[in-house]
């Protein structure tokens, strides 16, 4: 029985094989909700001040600080630049 040779046939072969960068795949990219009023979860930095506001009236106060941004942006348009 032959033995197999101990070294490649070709050592730059073997070298660019051994060397040869991973392709890692490509996190898909996530598109927005398309359906109007879903909320999603997110995470954001407030003011202890702020968060204490809101807070203060008890249960309810992330619906509170959804409202008070939507105020603030209506009658703007989006930062696409055209009008919901």
């Amino acid at each position: 029985m032959a033995n197999p040779p101990r070294r490649p046939t070709n050592p730059m072969t073997a070298a660019e094989a051994a060397f040869k960068p991973i392709k890692k795949p490509v996190a898909p990219v996530r598109e927005p909700s398309a359906a109007p009023g879903v909320r999603e979860l997110v995470s954001i930095r407030i003011d202890r001040a702020v968060l204490d506001h809101f807070q203060a009236d008890g249960p309810g106060w992330q619906d509170r600080i959804n409202d008070a941004l939507r105020h603030a942006i209506e009658g703007k348009p989006n930062a696409a630049g055209n009008d919901d």
